[in-house]
This record gives C-alpha cells, sequence and structure tokens, in this order.
C-alpha cells in the first residue's frame, strides 16, 4: 500500500507528540500458532495546534521504516501516551521495541472512573461519549499477510482517529469528579507489565505443582525450562511442544526410555517422534539436579462461615461504588474480599491480626471504603435497607453515613 507512513512521516508525528505533549497509539497483532505475539500494525494519532487529528498507520513488518522516533516518544515521560485497553500493547511494543512505556493513560481503566462501566470497549466508548459508531469490518483479519488491504488501514486508521478527544473528554469529566489522580494512579501498573515467559512463573503456574515431591518437582523444573526454548526456538505455543499435564504427569513417572513415554496422554506419536528423545534428556537432567522445594507460603483456606460476611463486605462496596459512580469492579473483587474477612476471622482467634497486602485497602481504595469495611467486619458498622431500598451505613449506635 502506498499510503503507510514512511520514516520521514514517524519522524513527524514524533515531532508532533512532543509539541502536542502527547499521542494515541493501538497496535494490532498475530499471537496465533506463536510462542508470543507478532507486531504487526502501529497506528498513531496527533493533534496540531488547531486540534486537528493527523494519524499514521505504520507497518512493522517492514525492516526499511525506522520506527525510532516512536520508541522514543513513548518513552518520554514528558508526553501521555493515550491508549485503550492497553493491557496487550504494552507489554508487546515494549519487546518488539526494546523500550520502556512511560506516563500512560488507558481510556478503559479511566471510564470506570468517570461512571462508566469496567472493561468498556472502545466502540460502545466511543458512543457514550461522542456519539461515534465505528465499522469494525477488519477486526480478524490476518494482520501478519503483506501486502495490507484498504480496508485494513481503514480499520487501523478508525481504531485511533477519535482516541485523543475521548481521552480529553474523560479527563475533563475526571477533573470535576476529582478522580483524574486516581485513574492516572491506577494506570500506572500496566507500564510494568511484561510478556517475556519466565521458568520461574511458568513452573509455579503447572496444575497442582505445589503438592509433588520435591524431587518430582525439579524434573518438573527441567522439563518446563525445556519445552520454553523449544517453543521460542520454532515460534509455536507452548502448549504445542506439549501440555501442562502431560508435563506434570512425566515427572511423576520419571520415564527412562523413550518408550516408555508411550503410556503418557496427551503424547501423540508424532510428538514422541520429534521430541521423546529431547523429553527423556530432560527428564535425565531433572533426576541429576538438587531437589526443588515448594517455598510457596500456604494460603490459609477459607471458611464456611465466610460466605455471609463476605456478602455483607460485598454489600458495602457495591454501596460506595454506587454513592461514587465508580464501577465496582475497580474497588474489590471475590477474592480481595475473601482475603480481608479471613484476615480478620484469624487476627480475632490469634489476638495478632495482619491486614493483607490488597488494592482494597490501599490509596484511594482505603480511603473510599477500605476502612469502613474493616469496621463493618469488626462491629463498629452495621448495614440497615432503608426507607428508599438503599441500603444505609451506620456507626454502632449512631445515624446512618448515608
Amino acid at each position: 500500500m502506498d499510503d503507510l507512513a514512511t520514516t520521514s512521516d514517524i519522524e513527524e508525528v514524533a515531532d508532533a507528540a512532543r509539541a502536542a505533549g502527547r499521542f494515541g497509539i493501538d497496535t494490532e497483532f498475530m499471537g496465533e500458532g506463536r510462542y508470543r505475539s507478532q507486531l504487526c500494525v502501529v497506528q498513531v494519532a496527533v493533534e496540531d495546534p488547531d486540534g486537528e487529528v493527523r494519524v499514521i498507520v505504520v507497518d512493522a513488518l517492514d525492516a526499511d521504516v525506522d520506527v525510532t522516533p516512536l520508541a522514543e516518544i513513548l518513552a518520554d515521560p514528558a508526553i501521555e501516551v493515550v491508549m485503550h485497553a492497553a493491557r496487550q500493547d504494552v507489554p508487546l511494543l515494549k519487546r518488539t521495541w526494546d523500550v520502556p512505556v512511560t506516563n500512560l493513560f488507558d481510556t478503559q481503566i479511566a471510564a470506570g472512573f468517570a461512571g462508566l462501566r469496567a472493561q468498556l470497549g472502545y466502540d460502545p466508548l466511543l458512543q457514550e461519549m461522542l456519539g461515534v459508531r465505528l465499522r469494525k469490518s477488519a477486526s480478524f483479519t490476518k494482520w501478519d499477510r503483506r501486502p495490507l488491504t484498504e480496508e485494513q488501514a481503514r480499520y487501523a486508521r478508525e481504531d485511533v482517529l477519535h482516541l485523543l478527544q475521548v481521552a480529553t473528554k474523560l479527563q475533563e469529566r475526571l477533573e470535576a469528579l476529582g478522580r483524574l489522580e486516581w485513574a492516572r494512579e491506577e494506570c500506572r501498573p500496566l507500564e510494568a507489565i511484561s510478556d517475556l515467559r519466565e521458568v520461574e512463573t511458568v513452573f509455579a503456574k503447572l496444575p497442582k505443582i505445589n503438592g509433588l515431591d520435591p524431587k518430582v518437582r525439579a524434573i518438573a523444573w527441567e522439563l518446563a525450562a525445556w519445552r520454553e526454548d523449544t517453543a521460542r526456538e520454532a515460534d509455536r505455543p507452548v502448549t504445542t511442544v506439549l501440555n501442562d499435564a502431560a508435563l506434570v504427569e512425566i515427572a511423576k513417572r520419571k520415564p527412562a526410555e523413550q518408550r516408555d513415554l508411550e503410556q503418557i496422554r496427551g503424547l501423540n506419536e508424532g510428538a514422541l517422534r520429534r521430541r521423546g528423545r529431547s523429553i527423556i534428556e530432560a527428564v535425565k537432567r531433572g533426576r541429576e539436579r538438587d531437589p526443588v522445594p515448594n517455598t510457596a507460603s500456604r494460603h490459609i483456606q477459607p471458611d464456611a462461615k465466610d460466605a455471609p460476611l463476605i456478602a455483607l463486605a460485598e454489600a458495602l462496596v457495591r454501596t460506595r461504588a454506587m454513592d461514587a459512580e465508580l464501577a465496582y469492579e475497580l474497588i474489590a473483587a471475590r477474592a480481595d474480599l475473601q482475603r480481608i474477612v479471613t484476615a480478620v476471622r484469624v487476627g480475632a482467634d490469634t489476638g495478632a491480626e495482619a491486614q493483607p497486602d490488597i488494592r482494597t485497602l490501599q490509596g484511594w481504595r482505603r480511603e473510599l471504603v477500605g476502612e469502613e469495611l474493616l469496621e463493618l467486619l469488626h462491629g463498629r458498622r452495621e448495614l440497615r435497607v432503608g426507607a428508599d431500598l438503599g441500603v444505609e451505613v451506620r456507626a454502632q449506635d449512631a445515624t446512618p453515613t448515608t
């Protein structure tokens, strides 16, 4: 296609982003059939001093196009990076361009603080805020095929054309509500996300791995490391090399010969022919390495009595979320409430309560509802149904606080 961005276009857009202090960016990628997703297309939007938007579409697979200027503005903390639902885009850009992403403003996160529902898609966000509907005609095309089509390029442009405008609207609303810094605070952790696969992390997620004998765990570790190396070199999903269940079963059985693998489910004949010897060698290395003890901290098991307390806690959190016109999901999940209730229960039994290190009891969430939640669970707050069927929160022997 002739209208894809040149290096000169990229340099001009990077200069415009510096002048404006922000830019919008989105990506198209292909993850199917690969070890990790491949960055295929990057679309960038910038504003001129009159508010006119310029969009460029960059072919990320074209080695002749220099994307260095874009990488530089991604890493510049003085320039705001606007994305929508950036959880996949950020690690992909960081890895592919070997650059940090700083000063991120995620419009999906911001929408939750602006009275809209959490995890709101880009199309419904534009409809809600701007009255704009996207055509979305090329969302499931094969972005790694070349040349790109006019339809694909049009789709890519549309995905960022209104991004800066909707970000402005959200920021204005959040500023009026006094929550803009809350939203910015919530965006910071996204900047640290990585899609690099570490053996330690992969190993820890294997099914029932913590219940295995340390010697078996050592074999599983070697198998997990071998699987990562093999999948990376072949650029294939790890599950096509060896699935989790088969990996753990091989570690348990400790096969010494390739024929022993034939009795293990999840290994087809093709996989045995191609990789059987390598699997046996990984098992041998695992037998020879030091045992891998289970050092994971054991979570205190939930108690059947926790369920009504969790329901009570959720009623309080939902009430405060409604009062603040915040998406409930931004404040707590059931797992968060379970950990808080468990900590209070254990503290009551031992007299040495330690508050769990979770988001609901930190920062703005603690101010909004965290402190009150702890008081509720310690019997210093109570809930009741008001005359309008709303939930009233009151201190013990006091007037309602709502």
